[in-house]
């Protein structure tokens, strides 16, 4: 009688539906379907062709800084700087395409973008400095030197540019030209934190970095990296809006790393590092794209949609760590 009564007591522990678990797994995929249910109720213009395209279209400077931010958050750390070395890239790809051939100019414009994060990544990696004190310090130093490129204003690329400006408005495939880069840059992010060895290291710095140290991995060389990598695709996306406006404006990327940040934080990813994906980035940064389109198909003014966005990426964020209310 008591085995018996052990087993019946013991049945329904078994069973129970692990909400924390569920959260966990598809609590962004739910956001992403339960927003796209509230466009379409909004405004019968949302799932038209042309506002789809529009929204991948200006969401490929976010979705793009927003894989190297991943990168960093998987470490435990924090990048501030993306914004602005996403300016600077606009600046020196404008600047450089009037002198140089334009694969040189972007290639040297990129390469601006990862020395920035080479240089970031070195004093965090090696003097084990603050990653939030010295991004903060790359980010005033990237617009700074970005202003000083442009003397504060606008650089027109000139006849060179165009094709980059082509690029920038043409589709491919079916989408825009900014839009497929974007995907295959998350295509590529997918195969080497899932299939690399780089990429598991990464995983497993973030998660328990002594362990990792003590197997005989050289950990620094593996958090700089990291910052190369958020600070060259930072480039990658200032020379994409640059195409999309066919300007390098010192103006671009400005408070960008917040949104970069929210969207790998509503993507699931921990500030505490070890736990994000690739995948679940990229519904985050379409979720604040849809987030910005809903508000603008409905007529909310600008000062407002800051408020709304705001409690939106918290209650969102909030539905991601849900699993703690569930543990027991």
């Amino acid at each position: 009688m008591t085995d018996n009564a052990a087993t019946i007591n013991e049945t329904p522990a078994r069973s129970r539906f692990n909400f924390g678990k569920a959260f966990r797994q598809y609590g962004t995929v739910i956001i992403f379907v339960l927003l796209l249910i509230v466009a379409q109720e909004q405004s019968d213009a949302f799932l038209t062709e042309r506002n789809v395209m529009n929204v991948l279209r200006q969401m490929s400077g976010i979705g793009v800084m927003a894989i190297g931010m991943l990168f960093v958050i998987l470490t435990r750390g924090i990048d501030l700087s993306v914004g602005s070395i996403a300016a600077l890239g606009s600046v020196s790809a404008a600047v450089l395409i009037q002198s140089y051939p334009l694969p040189v100019a972007l290639l040297m414009a990129i390469g601006i973008g990862a020395a920035c994060g080479l240089i970031s990544g070195a004093l965090i990696a090696f003097f084990r400095l603050p990653a939030f004190v010295i991004t903060l310090a790359m980010m005033t130093a990237a617009r700074g030197f970005a202003l000083i490129l442009s003397n504060g204003q606008p650089i027109m690329p000139g006849p060179a540019g165009a094709p980059l400006q082509a690029f920038g408005t043409s589709f491919s495939l079916g989408f825009p030209n900014p839009a497929v880069l974007m995907i295959g840059l998350f295509a590529l992010a997918f195969i080497i934190l899932n299939y690399s060895r780089f990429g598991r290291l990464v995983k497993a710095i973030g998660s328990n970095e002594e362990a990792v140290r003590l197997s005989g991995i050289s950990v620094p060389w593996y958090v700089l990296s990291v910052y190369v990598i958020s600070g060259a695709l930072a480039a990658v996306a200032g020379v994409l809006i640059t195409s999309r406006s066919g300007v390098g404006s010192a103006s671009v990327g400005a408070g960008n790393e917040l949104d970069v940040i929210a969207a790998v934080v509503i993507g699931g990813a921990s500030l505490m590092g070890g736990r994000g994906g690739v995948i679940n980035t990229f519904i985050g940064v379409m979720i604040l794209g849809v987030i910005g389109n809903i508000m603008n198909l409905a007529g909310v003014p600008g000062y407002h949609q800051q408020v709304y966005l705001g409690v939106i990426i918290v209650v969102a964020v909030l539905i991601q760590n849900g699993s703690t209310l569930f543990r027991r």
